[in-house]
């Protein structure tokens, strides 16, 4: 779901008089975009020196598509998936997968299950995984009940031998997908590359996952909109604004990614405990988090879990807060959020 950059970015493509835009670059603030998992990546950032960032953005991006990508068939991700043994040797120097892995058992964990990557069956049967776009035409619930076998993250366990990771699957099928939490980590890891070069002031954005540090041209903190959750929305179709320092925002919703068939919709978030499309009065849930990974898979949570359940999680969890619209049975939109966002209002 998309977030909009209000004060930022989506500025410097304004005319040159702009005065904005002006600001922007007599403080040596300048964008960068491109293509990355299957979305745009946009990047605003100070740099005074004006150096060749995007050569840099690009190598780490494509490092992190070689381990996480399900669409590329020589990943790392994918070796695992076509793999029909129950031992999967993983090398230490995969940071990246073994770090999507470790965070996923985490938030699978604090979820009780509603956070789930092992879901990729279920996902690719209802046409919304990387085998292809396909409608299911007619749903086979024993179909289901048998892809519901390889779904669960307590199926899998590893250890560290040597050099590497050795990850055992109870069921030879499990398969991975980290699509639900990949783009929040390659937003943190653009933040890393960024920070290594010692930028500071920067907002990165992959397909609305967004991490922001430091200060906007005007020395201000960034602010983003939360666009309206209803199909056609404009992307000025703004909800609410919300200004971040230092922190990360992701925000998932069902209203975009979804198919009809015979009058009912099913959406893209697919409930790893029932392996149907959740259908719930949430629209859209928002998080806000210390990085992009966290607020990235805590977002998909909630739309699992539904508002009640996913407010009251995020909640009990520290430096995580959120922003829910949902529907009631008249079709108005409401809202609701977490005590310690009421303090952004």
């Amino acid at each position: 779901m998309r977030t909009i950059l209000l004060f930022g970015s989506m500025l410097l493509f304004f005319a040159c008089n702009n005065p904005q835009q002006k600001t922007e670059q007599a403080n040596g603030y300048r964008s960068i975009e491109g293509q990355t998992m299957g979305t745009y990546y946009r990047i605003t950032f100070q740099d005074s020196l004006d150096r060749d960032i995007q050569s840099k953005v690009e190598k780490s991006l494509a490092e992190l598509n070689a381990e996480l990508s399900t669409y590329d068939s020589t990943s790392l991700i994918s070796a695992f998936n076509q793999s029909t043994a129950i031992q999967f040797d993983v090398p230490l120097s995969a940071r990246h997968f073994l770090a999507n892995l470790n965070k996923s058992a985490e938030v699978y964990r604090s979820s009780e299950g509603a956070f789930d990557p092992t879901v990729a069956p279920l996902v690719n049967y209802w046409g919304f995984g990387y085998t292809g776009s396909k409608p299911v035409t007619e749903v086979d619930s024993t179909k289901i009940k048998t892809l519901l076998n390889l779904v669960g993250m307590s199926k899998l366990n590893w250890t560290t031998r040597g050099d590497s990771v050795l990850i055992r699957k109870q069921i030879p099928g499990i398969k991975l997908d980290f699509n639900a939490i990949a783009p929040g980590y390659a937003v943190d890891e653009l933040g890393r590359v960024l920070e290594a070069q010692q930028i500071y002031n920067y907002l990165i954005d992959i397909g609305g996952e967004i991490l922001a540090k430091g200060r906007n041209a005007q020395g201000k903190d960034w602010l983003l909109g939360i666009t309206t959750p209803k199909e056609g929305a404009e992307s000025g179709d703004i909800q609410t604004t919300v200004p971040l320092h230092n922190q990360a925002l992701a925000t998932s919703g069902n209203y975009r990614k979804y198919y009809s068939v015979k009058g009912v919709k099913y959406s893209h978030t697919i409930n790893p405990k029932t392996g149907f499309p959740e259908r719930s009065n949430l629209l859209s849930a928002t998080v806000i988090a210390p990085d992009a990974m966290t607020a990235d898979a805590y977002a998909t949570v909630c739309m699992v879990q539904g508002l009640e359940k996913g407010l009251a999680l995020i909640e009990s969890l520290p430096n995580l807060e959120a922003y829910f619209i949902y529907g009631d049975p008249k079709g108005a939109m409401l809202v609701k959020y977490t005590s310690k966002f009421k303090d952004k209002r």
